[in-house]
């Protein structure tokens, strides 16, 4: 009995996978025209492509509102100020992350691996965004990367950046790199740490099933000023941030 419990968890598991990833092409591509239409409509006057990326949160709430195996919870939004600019900073459980992220529903950019860019209407949609791109492996990018999101901030763009550097194998927080906390000390930027919880047992790093999970949670915490950690070093913020971040992943959902 139980073993046949079991086949029919998996087979169910196969078709949702199966549902989502075709879903997601589905959707990006039918929306892609639209995307296409408002980056042509303004590229001219809205140079940090503020109305395309509220649309790409649009985008993201279709693909997650069509699929039952999921349900993100939105904690603290309200402590986000529209006008202000973040470094932001979140843990990275999942592939899955970067679409539970816009529901925040503010405007940033992100830090996307140059791969990314070649997937069809998600990696055009990437690059009409004026996302900043990454190319693992290779540390000149990684200086270009610091050097265009510092100027990405400059420009009146929050910026969203994973401080482990990569996805978590087993859903663990991993140590915090420094290169986000360097990026708001040169940038003298709040910090907004963010806290996914959740992705990492709805798609695993190392499977493409996915899994069931209707407690994803999104817990945006208390925004730290400049002038409270700019006597600090990059490391000693990044323990700071980590140590923030941790006890909210501890914290009874």
């Amino acid at each position: 009995m139980i073993g046949k419990k079991n086949r029919e968890r998996r087979i169910l598991q196969f078709f949702a996978s199966v549902y989502f990833y075709v879903s997601l092409f589905l959707v990006s591509g039918l929306l892609f025209p639209v995307t296409l239409l408002i980056w042509i409509s303004t590229v001219l006057f809205d140079r940090r492509r503020y109305i395309l990326h509220q649309f790409t949160c649009r985008w993201s709430d279709i693909i997650l509102g069509i699929n039952p195996y999921w349900k993100v919870h939105v904690k603290g939004r309200e402590k986000i100020d529209p006008e202000q600019v973040y470094v932001m900073v979140s843990n990275h459980q999942s592939g899955l992350d970067i679409l539970v992220l816009y529901k925040l529903h503010r405007h940033f950019k992100w830090v996307a691996k140059k791969g990314l860019y070649l997937i069809p209407f998600i990696g055009w949609n990437i690059a009409m965004n004026g996302y900043i791109s990454i190319e693992r492996g290779r540390g000149r990018s990684r200086l270009q990367m610091m050097d265009n999101a510092a100027e990405s901030i400059r420009a009146g763009n929050s910026v969203i950046m994973f401080p482990e550097g990569t996805r978590s194998h087993d859903g663990h927080l991993q140590i915090y790199k420094t290169g986000a906390f360097r990026l708001a000390l040169e940038t003298q930027s709040p910090i907004l740490p963010i806290v996914i919880k959740g992705t990492h047992h709805a798609v695993n790093k190392t499977r493409w099933l996915i899994k069931k999970n209707d407690k994803i949670q999104l817990v945006i915490l208390d925004p730290i000023p400049y002038k409270t950690f700019g006597h600090m070093n990059a490391k000693e913020l990044s323990l700071l941030i980590h140590e923030k971040t941790m006890s909210e992943l501890n914290a009874q959902v």
